[in-house]
């Protein structure tokens, strides 16, 4: 019998036919034409330091310079011969892998992380302090001193920030706040970026009354700054249906709602979840984008436990180019670089639409991290491996590869405590 999300119970009245989420292509043909993919090493870099305890939920790359958010309180150089007092928050030198300096006092869980300006990066939680100052769920913080940035005063009313972007002199954040500032801004908003000063023209209107209060579990900015993807715990942008997934057109001023719908993810999954949506990302050039989803369950007519790509400017009501299914096992992070797309969490397989927490026909072995084809929606031989774990939470694109953030300690087959790097193959 499948289970049912009790307080999403409103919306199966709106579920889809079976069939309907095949993956048939939405896109101009241009953007579907073969391409070489080129993935990174398999063999992590051995000079990456070690996370000791708890999990990385957040990654940025700030110049030469990588900040680490999540829940942890120590972490070790690459050889394990110096330890280091870390809560929650550290950073390393991106080329030599030395900690650094930097240790913020962040009294609770950092989500998200994002570069700002002048060697500072944005820190979003659900934190209430910040060096023994108030400072609720959202910070600026200078790199060289790790101390608040002077002038930029920004929090939130209470519950949490998951997602991070700035474009345009702007700060978006996302998460699960009905105010910034005593600004009302239900799950989202816009800040000036060096003052924290909510914008008093931008305001998403996003609702859930199926749910009972907005979370919006991840953002993500096109290259180009003209769109922004919002995904999570809601049903409603104004009085227009979205539900779950949300794109908005940043050209104009009102920003507004593009005209950019989906019923992909009106079907619910296991009980228990407000949202299953759990990252997003664009692709370089800006004409795609990938949704990846928890739900524990299965099934090639839902889109449960799944990475699917949509076209950034089809417009309408518009269905997943393709999707590519686990077969029941979680998906919380995607990152689109170099021609591939990388997907992470806790899965066993990739290309598992048939399997029910087993191997459907057709399924490959993909533990813990994977990479995609962005044409043919179908699972690469990059095959690396990790320790699935609760999974992978975070990556980040770095000029020397790619940047991997879970809460295990084996990646590609080495102690990699928590985090490692995936050296690009030039």
């Amino acid at each position: 019998m499948r289970h049912r999300v009790v307080s999403l119970a409103a919306l199966a009245a709106m579920a889809l036919p079976a069939a309907v989420w095949a993956a048939q292509p939405q896109a101009p043909a241009e953007n579907l034409k073969p391409r070489a993919v080129r993935t990174v090493a398999e063999d992590p870099a051995d000079w990456t330091p070690h996370i000791l305890d708890g999990e990385v939920h957040a990654l940025a790359v700030v110049g030469e310079v990588v900040v680490v958010g999540g829940d942890f309180t120590r972490v070790s150089d690459n050889l394990g011969t110096e330890e280091y007092e870390r809560e929650h928050l550290f950073a390393f030198d991106l080329r030599t892998g030395a900690v650094l300096d930097f240790a913020p006092d962040v009294d609770g869980m950092v989500y998200s992380l994002t570069p700002g300006p002048d060697n500072s990066v944005f820190v979003g939680g659900s934190f209430e302090e910040v060096d023994e100052q108030d400072q609720r769920g959202l910070a600026r913080l200078d790199l060289a001193t790790g101390e608040l940035v002077e002038g930029f005063d920004a929090s939130i009313n209470w519950g949490d920030v998951r997602g991070l972007s700035v474009s345009g002199g702007w700060l978006y954040l996302g998460g699960s706040f009905t105010a910034v500032n005593d600004v009302p801004r239900r799950g989202l908003a816009r800040l000036d970026v060096l003052t924290g000063e909510v914008d008093p023209v931008f305001d998403a209107r996003l609702d859930a009354p199926e749910i009972g209060r907005v979370k919006v579990e991840d953002i993500a900015i096109s290259p180009s700054g003209d769109r922004l993807l919002a995904i999570g715990a809601f049903t409603r942008v104004g009085s227009t249906r979205r539900v779950q997934a949300a794109m908005f057109d940043l050209t104009g001023n009102p920003s507004k709602a593009a005209n950019w719908s989906t019923d992909a993810y009106v079907p619910l999954c296991r009980e228990g979840f407000d949202t299953y949506m759990r990252a997003a990302d664009f692709s370089p050039d800006g004409e795609y984008f990938v949704i990846v989803t928890t739900g524990r369950l299965s099934g090639y007519e839902i889109n449960c436990d799944t990475a699917a790509r949509f076209e950034t400017y089809a417009t309408g009501k518009v269905r997943p180019t393709w999707v590519n299914h686990t077969g029941g096992d979680s998906l919380y992070a995607v990152e689109i670089v170099g021609g591939a797309v990388y997907v992470g969490g806790h899965q066993r397989w990739l290309n598992n639409p048939y399997g029910m927490e087993s191997a459907g026909p057709g399924a490959v072995e993909r533990p813990g991290v994977a990479a995609i084809n962005p044409v043919t929606g179908m699972a690469l031989a990059w095959n690396p491996t990790r320790t699935r774990g609760v999974g992978v939470r975070a990556f980040a694109t770095t000029p020397l590869g790619l940047l991997v953030g879970s809460d295990t300690d084996e990646l590609g087959r080495e102690y990699h405590g928590r985090i490692g790097l995936f050296p690009r193959m030039d």
